[in-house]
């Protein structure tokens, strides 16, 4: 179980990465680099609040 919240956390990172160099190399545009840094977001932060060390 933890191994697979480390894989999604890993994953929202990258999409909260790789968007943004998207939208240097003018790849994609502005607009959607909001969605895709949004959904990273989630998928970042999602699972470390949710499933908290104690």
């Amino acid at each position: 179980m933890k191994i697979l919240l480390k894989l999604v956390s890993m994953a929202g990172l990258m999409l909260t990465i790789i968007p943004s160099i998207g939208v240097f190399y003018e790849v994609i545009s502005q607009e959607e680099n909001k969605y895709f840094m949004l959904i990273g977001t989630l998928l970042w932060f999602g699972p470390k609040i949710i499933f908290k060390e104690k």
